[in-house]
């Protein structure tokens, strides 16, 4: 995998230090090159055997990053690093701060705290997938909160539906979950429509976005979302979705709300328009 080959361009960097134990500065220097050698998304945690664990995000911040504390109440303190603040929350660390785009984190297994920018010229270029699509609504990203990025989402799209439809004539509105929920709950609000929860989602079964694949895309939507037709017999529906990408989820959810009656079927998308492929790691098409 990619992040196989990114262990070992990094493990590689190290080795080029014949000095043991590293110091932080070899460490940093091994992370500073690794970035030079490396043009893609990524935020990397790692442990060192008998020093510490290493954590560092690309120069671009295009994947999160967020830096935790925790006292142990005897004058000492941990440190945590994760993808998403909400797994700080979890545990019962205090946010810190979000790892800047290009910074790497090192800490000592004594819990000793080092921290250095290892980018030569680190801008901050965040996916937007990471508030419509990927992150937990109750985290933090960036300082902004996934959750009210998603309301907002929402209100934006309530609103130019109330201004560009003048014959609304939709019974109810539903969203594609579980990521459009909040999205859609604010649309409905807006538009003074019904909302329900007209699909129920099977959790056994994975992101259907990325798996390889079209046919096991096309099948796998059918195991994961199943219709409640007492939401759809005989109305006109709204249906609310995080994004449009490919539009095989879309046509599979749409032909589903048509099987469990309903009169007609409308789609929004939270999403702007995906006008360009991402070739950063997420599976978008060209």
């Amino acid at each position: 995998s990619d992040s196989e080959i990114l262990l070992n361009i990094f493990a590689s960097e190290l080795d080029n230090f014949r000095h043991y134990p590293l110091e932080a500065d070899s460490i940093f220097a091994a992370v500073a090159a690794t970035n030079r050698l490396i043009r893609g998304a990524y935020a990397c945690v790692a442990m060192i055997i008998g020093h510490g664990m290493v954590a560092f995000r690309d120069p671009n911040g295009i994947r999160p990053l967020v830096l935790g504390k925790r006292d142990l109440g005897d004058g000492r303190s941990e440190y945590m690093v994760a993808s998403e603040s909400v797994a700080l929350d979890t545990l019962g660390f205090e946010f810190l701060r979000d790892v800047a785009p290009g910074e790497a984190v090192y800490i000592t297994e004594k819990g000793q705290l080092f921290t250095r920018q290892c980018a030569d010229n680190p801008v901050s270029n965040p996916c937007l997938f990471e508030y419509v699509y990927f992150a937990r609504p109750d985290s933090f990203i960036d300082k902004i909160s996934v959750y009210s990025a998603r309301v907002n989402m929402g209100t934006k799209l309530g609103e130019k539906i109330a201004r560009e439809w003048d014959d609304l004539d939709i019974d109810v509105v539903i969203p594609i979950p579980e990521t459009s929920c909040d999205i859609a709950l604010e649309i409905a609000r807006i538009l003074d429509k019904p909302y329900r929860q007209g699909f129920v989602k099977n959790r056994y079964v994975g992101r259907t976005f990325i798996m390889p694949g079209q046919q096991l895309r096309r099948k796998s939507v059918r195991r994961k979302l199943n219709a409640n037709r007492a939401e759809f017999r005989d109305k006109n529906v709204l249906l609310v979705d995080d994004s449009i990408v490919r539009g095989t989820t879309s046509e599979q959810i749409i032909e589903m709300a048509r099987e469990a009656g309903a009169k007609k079927v409308y789609l929004a998308s939270a999403a702007p328009d995906i006008r360009f492929p991402n070739v950063y790691g997420v599976d978008m098409p060209t």
